[in-house]
């Protein structure tokens, strides 16, 4: 196999995960998680049910799997920056168009940042949330330890891989509360502030 059928395999594995992942969370979103099942997700996915078993242990990790994937492309997405541009800029870039809205993407209804909070509150979807964040982190601190030319082992990677995991956890955060609000536009204020060094508020 050569080094393209490799990469266009791996791209295809990580779409089907995005993709049960999707299905998962619209599902718990509208019924429940408890009371989506297995075959609902496979189905509404186009996939099997063996295929779901394949990518994910539990409904949980499915819920959860949009995050690593959001993740491991920020990560990429910063590596493809311009060496030249600024690291806070590069970031910035890397993580809002993560959060872009698609073309044509249907606006969310009211209800929904009480749903997706509900939701997030599941302890079993809580555990891979913790598991996904120290995950995406470890992914960004190496990135970021790459475009600085440092080790991921050294503490500025890793404060700024803390710092951005943090922000983009407040904006999430302050989102599902109203999530009538731009969440493109709430990332950028939350990264101004912090390029700001965060003065204190008038």
């Amino acid at each position: 196999m050569t080094a393209e059928d490799g990469g266009l395999r791996e791209r295809k594995k990580r779409e089907t995960r995005f993709a049960l992942s999707q299905a998962t969370i619209r599902l718990a979103l509208e019924r429940g998680l408890d009371a989506v099942s297995v075959e609902d997700i496979a189905a509404a996915a186009n996939v099997s049910d063996r295929t779901f078993r394949n990518y994910f242990a539990s409904k949980a990790e499915a819920v959860v799997a949009a995050h690593v994937e959001r993740g491991q492309r920020i990560g990429e997405v910063l590596r493809e920056r311009p060496a030249s541009e600024p690291l806070w800029d590069a970031l910035v870039h890397a993580v809002v168009l993560q959060f872009e809205p698609m073309p044509g993407a249907a606006a969310q209804p009211p209800d929904h940042g009480t749903a997706l909070q509900k939701l997030l509150a599941e302890p079993a979807v809580q555990h891979e949330v913790f598991r996904a964040h120290a995950a995406a982190q470890d992914e960004l601190t190496a990135a970021i330890a790459e475009r600085a030319g440092t080790g991921a082992d050294d503490l500025y990677p890793q404060i700024v891989a803390a710092v951005v995991s943090a922000a983009l956890g407040t904006a999430m955060a302050n989102w599902t509360r109203d999530p009538g609000r731009s969440l493109v536009a709430l990332l950028h204020e939350v990264f101004d502030g912090i390029r700001a060094g965060l003065p204190e508020p008038r």
